[in-house]
C-alpha cells in the first residue's frame, strides 16, 4: 500500500486569494483529479493538516472536501485511524460499465438522428488531438480526450445533464481506464473505435454505432480480472 509525500510541492498546488467556497471546490476538484488519475493511488493515507498546509487553506475547506469525496466513494474516514483513498471497488466498476453503456448507446443513436455540424467539428478535433497524443504516448492526454470525445456526443444531443450524472458515478470505473492505459502501450484500437463511431454519424448508421459504442464501453471491464491480479493491493475484495 502506498503512502504519499502530500507537502511536496511538486504534487499540489497552493491556493492565493481565495474564498472560502472557491478554496473548498479547487481543493476537491485538484484531489479529485489526482486520485482518478493515480497521482494519489489507492491505500493513499491523507492528513487534513498536510492537505491545508500544501494547498495554503484552513482545515475547513480540506475537511468539506474529504466529506464530498467520501460520499463520491474515493476516500475512506475511519475514526481514529484517519483518511485514505478508497480502494477500487469492482463492483462499482461494473455498475458504473452498465450505465454508460446503456445511456452512451442511447445517446449515439440519438446523435445519428440529429447531430450539429458544429460537434461534428469538435469531434473531428478531438480525433486530431488524440493521433497526436497516440504519436507522443501520452497517456493522461488520451484520457482526457477519451473523455472529452464522449462529452461531445452528449452535448451535441443537448443531454449534458445525463453527462453529469454519469460523471457522479464514474470513478471507480475511470481508475482503471487510467490504470490500464499506463500499463498497455497499445492505444490504437481506442482511436479506431473513436474514428468508427464518428463515421457512423456522420452516416447517420445507427446500428454500426451502437455496436462500436457498446464494443468500445466494454473494453473497460475486459480487462479488470488483469489488472486485479497485477495490483491486488488497489482493489477491494468482492464477496463470493
Amino acid at each position: 500500500m502506498v503512502v504519499s509525500n502530500l507537502t511536496g510541492g511538486d504534487r499540489l498546488k497552493p491556493l492565493t486569494d481565495s474564498a472560502a467556497g472557491s478554496a473548498g471546490n479547487h481543493v476537491y476538484a485538484q484531489l479529485k483529479q489526482q486520485i482518478v488519475t493515480l497521482e494519489l493511488p489507492p491505500g493513499t493515507a491523507l492528513s487534513e493538516k498536510e492537505m491545508s498546509v500544501a494547498f495554503q487553506v484552513s482545515r475547513t475547506p480540506v475537511r468539506e472536501s474529504f466529506v464530498r469525496l467520501a460520499q463520491e466513494g474515493l476516500l475512506v474516514v475511519l475514526p481514529q485511524r484517519g483518511t485514505r483513498v478508497s480502494l477500487i471497488d469492482p463492483d462499482l466498476v461494473e455498475e458504473a460499465r452498465f450505465m454508460r453503456e446503456q445511456l452512451e448507446r442511447a445517446v449515439i443513436r440519438l446523435a445519428c438522428r440529429d447531430f450539429p455540424e458544429a460537434s461534428l467539428r469538435s469531434l473531428n478535433d478531438n480525433l486530431e488531438l488524440q493521433r497526436d497524443a497516440l504519436a507522443r504516448h501520452d497517456g493522461s492526454a488520451m484520457f482526457e480526450l477519451d473523455e472529452a470525445y464522449h462529452r461531445i456526443l452528449f452535448e451535441g444531443c443537448r443531454k449534458l445533464g445525463t453527462w453529469s450524472v454519469i460523471q457522479q458515478m464514474n470513478a471507480h470505473l475511470n481508475r482503471t481506464r487510467v490504470l490500464w492505459l499506463k500499463t498497455d502501450p497499445h492505444w490504437d484500437h481506442l482511436y479506431d473505435q473513436h474514428r468508427a463511431m464518428g463515421d457512423a454519424v456522420v452516416r447517420r448508421d445507427k446500428e454500426l454505432a451502437d455496436r462500436t459504442m457498446k464494443e468500445h464501453l466494454r473494453l473497460s471491464i475486459s480487462n479488470l480480472s488483469v489488472l486485479q491480479e497485477k495490483f491486488p493491493d488497489y482493489f477491494s475484495k468482492t464477496e463470493q
